[in-house]
């Protein structure tokens, strides 16, 4: 398969400003010189604790905020040195759905204009047209066509989110960011939706990066995973192999915790000591040394390369 993202050590820092004058005196490491690639036609997981980088990574690709340095291509196109309006052309080809379906939609809209507010700005100013494509992608995920005058207040979390859905694909994309599209919604009404994204993404041909910090979800509809850990991704690998064999102490812990529906089956924890280091100050070295069982002394020094440590399975580990 042929890669429809291209990254290369892309960096993210946010200035922290303090004292009378507002001076920066440090800098929040988001994101710190990732490289990855998303294949045409696949799912990319994105998987890591909180803080750790993940809707950062999701929004530098998609440029709703730019990044410090790197590279990104997207479709053989370097989509950091865009010009506005050939941005604005491909951004019809990049879109995201949102964490909160109930904060992402415009509460002073009907859906009609919400969903159709893409269509507008990208030439199609025949309000019919409109209308009638607006109507369409809503039957195509799961909604009626005279919801179309109802506003966000008056549907439910799944369906706000399905609207988010509608508002993302209604361009017919090529790649969509989902950040954590199902964390809000009912675990009944989670299934709903990732079945949904299954079924668009084979009728509409969609690359997905999908972000969570739900490793249960992200097995279900990944082909490969990335997990990150402080700004870094510490192992990438087909979604099958890294569930059954993972490399890195970070990513043993969080599968460790993942929740087994067999009663008599008892999977044996990974408990990590301490907290998660400062993306301020992050450790020298590995930056998982501060709590993993397996750190020595040089995990302390040196840092190690995300490299190959079995057939399409990367790790950034010494001892892996």
């Amino acid at each position: 398969m042929s890669a429809l993202v291209e990254v290369r050590d892309l960096v993210k820092y946010f200035p922290v400003r303090g004292g009378i004058l507002q001076r920066k005196v440090a800098d929040v490491k988001a994101v710190d010189g990732i490289s990855f690639d998303i294949n045409a036609g696949e799912v990319l997981g994105l998987v890591g604790e909180s803080g750790c980088g993940k809707t950062t990574t999701g929004r530098l690709l998609l440029r709703l905020v730019e990044p410090t340095s790197g590279q990104i291509t997207f479709d053989g196109s370097d989509l950091l040195a865009m010009r506005p309006r050939q941005l604005k052309a491909t951004r019809a080809q990049i879109q995201i759905v949102f964490q909160d379906p109930y904060a992402s939609l415009d509460p002073r809209l009907p859906i009609s204009e919400i969903i159709g507010e893409g269509l507008s700005n990208h030439g199609m100013k025949d309000r019919r047209q409109r209308e009638a494509t607006v109507a369409e992608i809503l039957e195509k995920v799961g909604l009626r066509r005279y919801y179309v005058n109802r506003y966000p207040h008056e549907f439910s979390g799944g369906q706000r989110q399905r609207i988010g859905l509608a508002r993302a694909l209604v361009l017919r994309p090529k790649f969509v960011v989902a950040d954590e599209p199902v964390s809000a919604l009912d675990v009944s009404i989670q299934s709903q939706v990732l079945n949904l994204m299954a079924e668009l993404k084979d009728e509409f041909g969609l690359t997905y990066l999908f972000i969570s910090h739900n490793l249960g979800v992200v097995q279900h509809v990944s082909d490969r995973v990335a997990v990150m850990y402080l700004g870094k991704i510490v192992e990438l690998a087909d979604s099958v192999d890294l569930y059954r064999s993972p490399k890195h102490p970070y990513t043993q812990a969080l599968l460790s915790a993942v929740p087994v529906p067999n009663p008599h089956e008892k999977p044996q924890r990974v408990i990590l000591s301490g907290d998660v280091p400062s993306p301020i100050n992050t450790p020298a070295g590995c930056r998982f040394h501060t709590r993993c069982p397996l750190a020595r002394a040089v995990c302390s020094e040196v840092q190690p390369a995300l490299e190959l440590k079995a057939r399409g399975h990367l790790a950034a580990c010494h001892f892996s």
